[in-house]
């Protein structure tokens, strides 16, 4: 192979280099742009009622260690909660409708609606009522890859603390 062959070799690999960054996204990435339309806007979190991990009063107000440490997360985003209170079912239906973009309230790692919701990695452990250790976990909606990933950076710095 000639010295030009061998230029023109480099040349091409390094346009095909270029060429091929440019067309890769952010990775992760969310395939429905949740993270990104949430950040600045409005995070729309599905609450059952749970204490002491979650608590809905008559009136609609929410507390409870979940609501606060979502609350905190949604500071880093710059996002507002739109709270939206039901059972665990209903949640996970709404979930798979497209209609929320979280689930919350204390949650157990083993919940039968993985189908409808990407569950985080666990980030604290409780006692079940058995005397077990039963693992917290969130709900995310599907397919919301770059929002499980911020959301689970978040709980990872906060140590599980609630």
């Amino acid at each position: 192979m000639s010295v030009w062959q061998r230029i023109r070799h480099v040349v091409l690999a390094g346009i095909l280099l270029l060429v091929a960054a440019g067309c890769q996204g952010s990775i992760p990435a969310d395939t429905q742009g949740t993270l990104e339309r949430a950040t600045g806007g409005e995070l729309r979190v599905g609450i059952a009622e749970n204490p002491p991990w979650t608590e809905v009063a008559p009136d609609g107000a929410v507390s409870g260690s979940e609501v606060d440490l979502l609350s905190d997360y949604a500071e880093t985003i710059d996002a507002e909660i739109r709270w939206v209170p039901g059972g665990e079912n209903v949640l996970a239906a709404e979930m798979k409708e497209g209609n929320l973009d979280l689930v919350v309230g204390g949650l157990a790692s083993d919940v039968p609606w993985t189908s409808e919701i990407a569950l985080t990695r666990p980030y604290t452990t409780t006692q079940g009522p058995d005397g077990k250790p039963v693992d917290i976990v969130m709900g995310v909606r599907p397919g919301e890859n770059a929002l499980l990933v911020d959301l689970e950076r978040y709980l990872a710095e906060r140590g599980g603390e609630l």
